[in-house]
């Protein structure tokens, strides 16, 4: 009877739990952040590879990783993006193909005895992640934190043309914009500027336009508004192909 009880009691706890605002605000919240737990979890073992035993040339340990680095790397490739990646997919299952064949590799040479093949192998095995890793992740903190306003906006508002919910956070989406044009690029990236600085302006503009039409209260004009700053959204993300 008390084990019964107990039961009773755990499960409506867990009930409550995910009927609970904060549990529902988790749950869309993930939706919208740009992060792959499956990938992230990949470092605890490629950390160790690429800043221990690769340069000390450690191959017993090297070959020592196979399980971990399968275990890990199976996860990889069953993840599931979140919503806000969705436009990556393509570009994340052709980085897992390489990076699948790179494990593959590695597995290979730490079978073998060729100890420069295995070295060989860890090398590409950490540029094939670094390579995954780049593939979905944000390039600037500003234009992440735009997205996932305009995620919302674009796939959940428009289709149901929640105009409301749209005006509601148009002046937001502005704000984002205006920091998305005063961003500062990384070295790396210093080619791409006046490219990027030329889209960034773009689509600030259209996020003004957007404001405009929230406040005019036109439904189908709010529509063509943000169909404008998602096209515009696209163009500043291919400045950085």
């Amino acid at each position: 009877m008390f084990k019964r009880a107990v039961i009773a009691s755990i499960a409506l706890i867990l009930a409550l739990a995910v009927c609970a605002p904060g549990f529902a605000q988790e749950q869309k919240s993930s939706e919208t952040e740009s992060f792959v737990p499956e990938l992230d979890s990949f470092h605890e073992i490629i950390y160790p590879i690429w800043h221990d035993a690769y340069p000390n040339k450690d191959i017993a340990a090297l070959r020592g990783f196979v399980t971990q680095i399968e275990t890990l790397a199976g996860k990889i490739y069953a993840a599931t993006l979140p919503g806000i990646l969705r436009d990556k997919e393509a570009k994340w299952k052709a980085g897992v193909d390489e990076f699948r064949k790179s494990v593959e590799a590695y597995k290979a040479a730490a079978a073998g005895t060729d100890d420069q093949a295995l070295l060989d192998a860890a090398e590409t095995l950490h540029a094939k992640y670094e390579m995954l890793v780049r593939s979905i992740r944000p390039v600037l903190k500003e234009v992440d934190e735009f997205h996932k306003v305009l995620y919302v906006i674009f796939h959940k508002y428009l289709p149901d043309k929640k105009y409301g919910e749209i005006k509601a956070v148009a002046a937001d989406l502005k704000l984002k914009a205006e920091a998305v044009t005063k961003a500062t690029l990384s070295k790396r990236l210093e080619s791409k500027a006046e490219a990027y600085q030329a889209a960034a302006g773009k689509l600030l503009e259209a996020t003004q336009e957007l404001e405009k039409a929230c406040a005019a209260g036109a439904g189908p004009a709010i529509e063509q508004a943000v169909e404008l700053v998602h096209t515009r959204y696209q163009a500043l993300e291919i400045v950085f192909d």
